[in-house]
């Protein structure tokens, strides 16, 4: 018998240990897909916060600049300051003569090293008639040939820059004007059409206005209907439809309140396209069902001789909910909100529906200017061909997952600080 007993013994251990294995294998499956992940994304996008730039003596020559003398700002504003930077480049390579080889001379510096060179004389114009050197913005073929993701050992035919562009580049290098310095570029513009000037700041204040909205709407809304169906409701076949409606709400696929957005809020209603507003209501829509779930959570937590207690001591109902059940329940309130914001802060599909896809270069001001979010600008640029705007997708990817990590993270400290074990 003890045979058996001994038999049967050792097959359940062996059960016991195999699953474990099974659970710590799949473990370990889970965090090296993981850190594969991120390690593509780091590598792709580390480099997106850097930024090569060329130095030029540039000549800020009057009678370019400022041919009246006359140091009005609308005539220094439309100055045609891409002939100084062409001229700055023909003064370092005097030997190119052709059109064509002129053309490419130019391309090495970016467009938006003439807006630069406005900029500086607006804000002080004393430069006028001076020689400064200036670091200006190369371009994103030379950018992307600094860092290492231009192949030099390819066929020219077979690569976006010539071999007389190299050979300037080099020769750039060589004679110490070429630079890397962090990309302010990235945080303080809005989008481009030249990756070398496209940045997330207008995705982020976007979503920010648009988190802003969800936020103001869904929170109040979602724990008073929480409260009501917790304390208040009478327990019958419609309250139960109610609540199952809820949990199935929370399963639907967001780009069906997309569409319901669109219908009712731009349709119906005449919401402005694209904008943080009409952004924000379908956002709403979509995270009522997990926070109102999880204030409910929070609620059926508290004992009932909380309840019991305050109504004993002669508060009424409302002062029992508002004075000690909601109070305790909160930091549960908390936690659910702050995981249904990241998730809306993650969603692309309802928001494309609404028309936020667009191409936005300017930081909108307020919730009904034109705008786009993080995660569409990330859909934008991983659409265009451009090596240069892989990176900066990456880069946008990179900002988003560390927005996500501290919103998740404040939703465990929050519930490890104000948790209450009863």
């Amino acid at each position: 018998m003890a045979d058996v007993v001994n038999a049967g013994l050792r097959r359940r251990y062996a059960a016991e240990m195999r699953f474990r294995f099974c659970g710590l294998m799949a473990v370990a499956v889970s965090l090296a897909m993981l850190g594969v992940l991120f390690s593509s994304i780091l590598g792709s996008g580390l480099g997106a916060f850097q930024q090569t730039r060329i130095s030029l003596d540039i000549t800020f020559d009057a009678s370019v600049i400022d041919p009246d003398g006359a140091r009005d700002v609308g005539a220094l504003s439309d100055a045609d300051y891409d002939a100084l930077v062409k001229t700055a480049l023909r003064d370092l390579f005097p030997d190119v003569q052709a059109r064509r080889d002129r053309r490419e001379l130019y391309s090495l510096v970016s467009t938006g090293a003439a807006y630069q060179l406005r900029d500086m004389v607006l804000a002080d114009p004393l430069l006028i008639g001076k020689t400064v050197r200036v670091d200006v913005l190369a371009s994103a073929d030379m950018d992307m040939l600094a860092k290492g993701n231009i192949a030099r050992d390819i066929p020219e035919s077979a690569r976006r820059v010539s071999d007389q562009e190299i050979a300037w580049f080099d020769h750039l290098s060589d004679t110490g004007r070429i630079s890397r310095v962090f990309n302010q570029t990235l945080f303080t513009a809005g989008d481009s059409r030249q990756p070398e000037l496209a940045g997330i700041q207008g995705a982020l204040i976007g979503s920010l206005l648009t988190l802003a909205v969800t936020l103001a709407l869904s929170f109040p809304i979602g724990v008073g209907t929480a409260i009501y169906l917790e304390e208040f409701a009478p327990r019958n076949r419609w309250t139960d439809l109610i609540e199952v409606n809820i949990n199935n709400l929370a399963a639907v696929p967001s780009i069906v309140f997309g569409l319901l957005g669109l219908a009712v809020f731009l349709q119906v209603f005449g919401l402005p396209r694209s904008a943080p507003l009409a952004g924000g209501l379908v956002l709403t829509l979509m995270t009522l069902p997990t926070i109102i779930i999880a204030a409910r959570t929070a609620l059926k937590s508290v004992p009932p001789s909380i309840r019991e207690a305050a109504l004993g001591m002669g508060a009424s109902k409302l002062q029992m909910i508002f004075h000690h059940v909601l109070p305790l329940a909160m930091p549960g309130m908390l936690t659910g909100t702050i995981i249904g914001m990241a998730q809306a802060l993650g969603e692309t599909a309802p928001l494309l529906m609404i028309g936020m896809v667009a191409f936005v270069a300017d930081v909108p001001g307020w919730i009904t200017d034109p705008s786009t979010v993080l995660p569409v600008q990330i859909y934008l640029w991983a659409d265009s061909p451009e090596r240069a705007f892989v990176e900066r997708t990456s880069a946008a990817i990179i900002v988003l997952l560390g927005f996500l990590i501290v919103m998740n993270a404040a939703a465990v400290l929050l519930r490890k600080k104000f948790e209450r074990r009863w």
